[in-house]
């Protein structure tokens, strides 16, 4: 028995009965992805569905222009919607997937997919809640970029990035916020400047704080 994927899987998905936590103990297997490290790229065919159990993984629309729309973040608890489908269906992914942080994963076959949902009802509710949180952040998503402007949309990315690390020193650069707010890195850094002046944030290099 591998004790490893046995204690992942009661401190991450603790609602999960226990046939189906045995399944998986003896059934998938644990992979480490470094930061920065794709988990999954567009037009990739996927032999597993993933399931984080540790670090932060953001998932991207690429454009036919070679630009990047971000979608959303998973974190430990949570599963990638789409590979669940991709992976059922055995098509090809439509997204790019990339660790933020060092990365685990568990990594199911999709051999077993077909027989999780109708034999065990956490795994059914998993994957409903699943889908329902990740319709819930695509909306989100809609909405800020229809309905808020830009300075409103970055105050309110660096605070819930502040409060999902736990600091208010956010090692990130103008480029990635620009990436997940799908801006220009230009605009970002006029919006920062204007914002340290206010005596919101204070800027270094490759950092924000946040006062």
């Amino acid at each position: 028995m591998n004790v490893s994927i046995t204690n992942y899987i009661d401190q991450v998905f603790p609602q999960f009965e226990p046939a189906l936590k045995e399944l998986l103990i003896n059934q998938a297997r644990l992979k480490t992805f470094a930061e920065g490290e794709f988990l999954m790229e567009t037009g990739q065919y996927l032999q597993f569905t993933v399931l984080i159990v540790a670090g932060r993984v953001k998932l991207y629309r690429n454009g036919e222009n070679g630009t990047e729309f971000f979608m959303y973040e998973l974190e430990p608890g949570n599963a990638c919607a789409l590979s669940l489908s991709c992976a059922i269906k055995q098509q090809q992914s439509e997204v790019t997937a990339k660790a933020i942080e060092k990365t685990i994963v568990l990594l199911i076959p999709i051999g077993l997919m077909d027989n999780l949902m109708p034999e065990y009802k956490s795994w059914y509710y998993f994957v409903m809640d699943t889908y329902r949180l990740r319709f819930e952040e695509l909306l989100e998503v809609i909405d800020n970029v229809t309905f808020k402007a830009l300075d409103e949309r970055l105050f309110a990315y660096l605070k819930h990035q502040s409060e999902k690390l736990g600091t208010n020193h956010l090692q990130i650069t103008h480029q990635e916020i620009a990436t997940d707010l799908n801006s220009s890195r230009e605009v970002i850094s006029r919006i920062l400047k204007k914002m340290e002046q206010k005596g919101l944030v204070k800027l270094n290099r490759n950092a924000i704080e946040r006062l």
